[in-house]
């Protein structure tokens, strides 16, 4: 699909209103501005030559966002698919993963906490006492590497204040919704400082179970213990300790025979996770031009996730047609499946900066380091009716090298040379005696210009290299020839301007970007008939077994526009808006054996994806809003969201709706304490976030091949307290 006429006018109204940056609800016009950590050097996010949006506190509270997912519809060109109870799996500019199951996945998006790898585990990734979210767009190749191809999301906590300090919310939601959490944070001494953490979110959910007459077998419970130590060992040391922890006990009961929020499974699933983490960053200042940062982090988690796959119960077809008694046979099934996962996760990033501050104008620095991580993770699949558990054990190294030069070229204009080499190993092997040990040396790397051609003002042009590592299927049954994938890599170039204008009235970041993408790796499906339902077949239905498989699928490219500024027009009233506009499509696409053919025929026939768009790739975001202060302390903020629709799966051609939605929210607030009243998707409109089409799971009506969605929240009524204490 290509950018039309409504994408263009779209472009048009947020080109009059140009006002949404990390800012936007910060109502303050003091001209503060975000410095962005994810990079190899703190940098000032409008002086950063790359895509990035920073959300900050006061966004996350001002949402009552309990969760990474809450917020990420905030920035341009960047989507989520739920497929489990938090939308967990990211997608920023088309690229990115949609779904786990037995095979191990290479992800797209990496996300980190506080140094702590999160990547393929951020349902742990709750907002509490978060400073600020930063989401990259675009290939970190030097930065973060292999799981870096579409981005990174940076999450950083609170640090400890200089006096004590104290806070302590709660809230209350529709659907049974309740938060509560406390912050405490203070010196230790006159060189070391605490901060400490911890909440607890509960939610019924909104899915009805109408078989158990349940309406909380899609719940939420999710507590989460965060903490920081930081201390000033001497003049030159400085080591701060972040401690993690997450408890989350999800429900998982979303999907319906009917598409709708009324489920009929009798075995409701679950999505559960804890996750202890510990991180080590030491800083020594050898002068104040050299210095050494060293980050050491240890994750450990368990996983478990499962799910009713036949979403029904064993006497859906008594008295119906598709009753055995009238039909000769069973047409129904019953399965639950189960993942049971221990990912244990040990990272080490050393760096060696260098910095010349003779003149802030020309100022030239350097980093380099060296990088290593050793992921283990053991899989335990367990799956009704079979008898016998899958086991797997999956281990992978990376080590790498990296460094970074900014080079002034002139007073205004810098040359910044990234690189990146890095070596990957795993090793896999489960009890179905599939074996692999692959090992590959990736590399990646960018190159920008960057022209300050004015006070608070800059254009740069950015051409960066990213890469996704090769990997295998474990699947007995696929050809030998499609065991094993290649790695996909992606050339990225990119042209953006930022800065403040208008009495720093206006701040505006614009960026134009091309992407190229070379043996794109993407999930397809193998159909195979069932002994057991031939009598199905002869009716010209399929029920068939489906077996998945990663492959690559020749190339594909990208092109869009990104924007993100604020506009305070008065004193009173502060406009701001995020646009995203995005076309990413195959190119050239390889012949997969496709669940989207006949089924009517066994097997079906290739399909050949070329010139389609890529899966959870809307052709247009938009956010639109404002806060109006009626006095110092009463403010009023109205927001709508807008997504284009979008193809669920390069696997089928079911998309999702296109939708707009509006927020509100009232707010009042004092000097320590704060009221908020709220209403998410005022409108009650029906957002899919996860969707099929490539089969049928409903004896009902013959198992015939339908499209099933799930959606995320309808209308929720909220009401939130804050009091902070000092």
């Amino acid at each position: 699909m290509k950018l039309n006429t409504k994408h263009a006018t779209i472009a048009a109204l947020s080109g009059c209103l140009l006002s949404f940056n990390s800012f936007a609800l910060d109502d303050s016009n003091d001209g503060e501005i975000l410095i962005v950590t994810a990079e190899l050097e703190d940098t000032n996010v409008l002086e950063l030559a790359n895509s990035v949006s920073v959300i900050d506190a006061e966004i996350i509270q001002s949402r009552n966002a309990q969760h990474l997912s809450d917020v990420l519809n905030l920035a341009p060109n960047v989507n989520f698919a739920t497929g489990a109870s938090r939308g967990r799996f990211i997608q920023i500019r088309g690229i990115g993963e949609r779904s786990e199951f037995k095979e191990p996945v290479n992800y797209s998006v990496g996300v980190v906490l506080d140094g702590i790898d999160l990547t393929g585990i951020s349902t742990a990734a709750t907002t509490l006492d978060i400073q600020q979210i930063e989401i990259l767009r675009g290939p970190q190749g030097t930065l973060y590497g292999a799981n870096g191809l579409a981005g990174l999301i940076n999450l950083v906590s609170n640090s400890p204040t200089a006096n004590y300090y104290a806070k302590l919310s709660a809230s209350i939601e529709s659907f049974g919704g309740r938060e509560l959490s406390g912050v405490v944070s203070g010196p230790i001494s006159e060189t070391s400082g605490y901060r400490f953490a911890l909440k607890q979110y509960i939610s019924d959910g909104f899915m009805g179970n109408d078989f158990l007459n349940r309406d909380d077998t899609n719940n939420l419970d999710e507590l989460s213990l965060r903490g920081k130590i930081v201390s000033q060992l001497n003049e030159e040391l400085e080591l701060t300790t972040s401690i993690f922890f997450a408890d989350i006990d999800n429900g998982y009961d979303a999907f319906s025979l009917d598409s709708n929020r009324h489920t009929l499974s009798d075995e409701p699933g679950f999505d559960r996770q804890k996750t202890k983490a510990l991180a080590f960053d030491l800083d020594w200042h050898f002068t104040d031009n050299l210095w050494l940062e060293s980050v050491f982090s240890y994750a450990k988690s368990d996983l478990d996730y499962a799910y009713d796959e036949d979403w029904s119960f064993t006497g859906i077809c008594d008295g119906l047609a598709c009753d055995s008694e009238l039909a000769g046979f069973d047409w129904w099934y019953s399965s639950f499946d189960q993942y049971q996962r221990d990912n244990d996760n040990v990272s080490l990033d050393i760096k060696l900066h260098s910095k010349d501050n003779d003149s802030a104008q020309t100022s030239s620095s350097w980093v380099t380091g060296f990088y290593f991580r050793d992921q283990q993770i053991d899989l335990t699949r367990q799956r009704t009716p079979q008898d016998n558990d899958f086991t797997s054990q999956f281990g992978s190294k990376n080590i790498a090298l990296y460094g970074q030069i900014e080079t002034p070229l002139a007073e205004q204009l810098t040359l910044v040379s990234g690189i990146r080499f890095e070596r990957r190993s795993s090793d896999y092997f489960d009890n179905d005696g599939a074996t692999f040990s692959p090992s590959e040396n990736l590399w990646g790397g960018k190159l920008s210009v960057e022209y300050k051609y004015a006070p608070a003002k800059m254009i740069y042009g950015l051409i960066s290299r990213g890469y996704k590592n090769g990997g295998f299927n474990t699947d007995g049954s696929i050809e030998p020839e499609n065991r094993v994938y290649d790695t996909e890599f992606m050339w990225n170039y990119e042209a953006g301007i930022k800065g403040l204008w208008l009495d720093d009235r206006l701040t505006l970041q614009a960026a134009v970007f091309y992407q190229d993408r070379k043996d794109i790796q993407t999930k397809q499906s193998i159909v195979r008939s069932q002994e057991s339902g031939l009598l199905v077949q002869e009716r010209g239905i399929c029920p068939c077994s489906f077996t998945d498989l990663v492959d690559n699928a020749a190339t594909g490219s990208s092109f869009g526009l990104e924007i993100e500024s604020r506009l305070q027009t008065t004193d009173d009233l502060q406009l701001y808006a995020t646009l995203g506009l995005l076309n990413a499509e195959f190119d050239k696409f390889k012949s997969f054996t496709h669940v989207d053919a006949d089924l009517d025929s066994i097997p079906p026939v290739p399909v050949d994806l070329s010139g389609r768009d890529v899966a959870h790739a809307p052709n247009y975001q938009l956010m639109l809003g404002g806060i109006y202060h009626f006095t110092d302390q009463l403010s009023f903020n109205p927001e709508i969201e807008s997504k284009d629709s979008f193809y669920f799966s390069d696997r089928h051609d079911v998309k999702s709706d296109s939708y707009q939605i509006m927020n509100l929210r009232l707010v009042y607030q004092q000097t320590d304490w704060r009221v908020s009243l709220y209403v998410n998707n005022a409108f009650d409109k029906d957002i899919q976030t996860r969707g099929f089409g490539s089969f049928g799971n409903d004896p009902r009506n013959e198992y015939a091949r339908g499209e099933y969605f799930q959606f995320a929240a309808p209308r929720v009524f909220g009401l939130s307290f804050s009091h902070e204490f000092e």
